[in-house]
């Protein structure tokens, strides 16, 4: 929770993907010191973005996240959708067979298959 809401925080000043990069990059060893360096070495003004993460509106924002992808079957990540459906077989050969299935539903042409 605590690094979604510093992602959050930290794309009040437009550095969101770079936060969520370097979350992502030292997931083993997040705690708040670790937070706090990532704002650090992104050059984020410290108290605005100590302020932002303090905003109710974040943890709402989040919440409802969690709750919008429970209810559409989300279990993990990665989790993927194919017009609005979730795709069981992530194989590459599964992805290829719901989208060919998804195009033929739209009469376009279907890829061919990989080996």
């Amino acid at each position: 929770m605590q690094a979604s809401i510093a992602a959050l925080a930290a794309e009040n000043q437009g550095k969101f993907w770079e936060f969520h990069d370097l979350l992502f990059k030292n997931y083993n060893q997040l705690n708040e010191q670790k937070i706090r360096d990532i704002a650090i070495e992104l050059g984020l003004d410290q108290t605005e973005f100590n302020e932002k993460r303090k905003d109710p509106e974040i943890r709402v924002k989040i919440r409802q996240d969690v709750r919008d992808g429970a209810q559409a079957g989300v279990r993990g990540t990665p989790t993927i959708f194919i017009n609005g459906k979730r795709l069981q077989d992530r194989s590459l050969k599964g992805f290829q067979a719901a989208v060919n299935k998804e195009l033929q539903k739209l009469g376009k042409k279907v890829a061919k298959p990989t080996s």
